[in-house]
């Protein structure tokens, strides 16, 4: 676990609550953070936490493409280690970014344009740099999927096939960094993550299957089920500093408005923020949570 004193954290926050959570964990270990908070990103809510805590909490902003701007506030505030937390969007990254002239460098060396070698070749320029980037789990370990029904209600066979097919397909889609997440429906695949995210994804699988039932009509039973499950895994050689899979309330609240029934991540490798009210929520709406091992994933 990384130490404590009056050493000091450099936070590079993405949106969501887990920059917030990760904020919290390291002040709770006596870290000073400095947090680098992206303007197309992070909720403006970060500033209240270093208004509230000066001394313990820095926050600084900047836009995604302005790298040089990161490595030289990181160094000037005395940052030799740091963390990646929260979702920078993949069309973000693609679209809205103006790289400064170090960024741009590294553009142009990139194999693949994809979000992992961007990232890694990131995280190779900080380490140059004297920074080195940490696994964004180091201090959240708790609250990683643990195998197991996470939930009152179980799956059922047919979620259980689901989940079984889902695993094999989404370890597939995530060895080509395409995504992380998709949706099944008896043993056929509804919808495959890109770009969008989870949320948009189990979104798109709740229209289509809207769609399929108002096509349907008069003509009979569909031969899908009307019950989704989502499968949603790392990465088989996923890097632990970025893009760590996350699951929490949201999920569940856009997988009942989708009609899906049953949640599958992968234990060890997947946060889950807010466990005790995303498992209630998941109740509240008769969804199954399970955590599957590594080796399911890959049989």
């Amino acid at each position: 676990m990384p130490g404590s004193g009056g050493e000091a954290l450099g936070l590079i926050a993405g949106n969501g609550r887990f920059p917030f959570l990760l904020l919290d964990a390291a002040r709770a270990q006596g870290l000073r953070v400095v947090v680098a908070a992206i303007k197309e990103e992070t909720d403006a809510e970060i500033d209240e936490r270093g208004a509230h805590d000066p001394e313990g909490v820095c926050v600084h902003w900047l836009s995604l493409g302005e790298l040089s701007r990161l490595i030289e506030m990181f160094q000037r505030e005395g940052v030799t280690r740091a963390v990646m937390a929260g979702q920078v969007k993949h069309k973000q990254i693609f679209s809205s970014i103006r790289p400064d002239w170090r960024l741009a460098k590294l553009l142009l060396n990139l194999r693949t344009r994809n979000t992992d070698m961007l990232l890694g070749a990131v995280a190779k320029v900080l380490e140059d740099e004297g920074i080195t980037l940490l696994s964004s789990t180091a201090f959240l370990e708790p609250m990683l999927a643990q195998v197991g029904v996470m939930t009152e209600r179980a799956p059922d066979a047919t979620e259980r096939g689901d989940m079984e097919y889902g695993l094999k397909v989404a370890r597939g889609i995530a060895g080509f960094d395409l995504g992380q997440t998709v949706v099944i429906a008896a043993s056929a695949c509804v919808a495959v993550e890109a770009m969008e995210g989870t949320d948009a994804t189990i979104a798109r699988a709740g229209e289509i299957f809207r769609t399929l039932e108002q096509g349907v009509g008069m003509q009979g039973e569909s031969t899908l089920e009307r019950r989704l499950t989502v499968v949603k895994v790392a990465k088989p050689k996923q890097d632990m500093r970025f893009d760590v899979p996350v699951v929490g309330v949201p999920t569940i609240e856009v997988m009942r408005a989708a009609g899906a029934t049953c949640l599958c991540v992968e234990a060890g490798r997947t946060l889950v923020f807010d466990r005790e009210r995303m498992i209630a929520a998941a109740n509240a709406a008769g969804i199954a949570m399970v955590g599957a091992a590594m080796e399911s994933a890959q049989d």
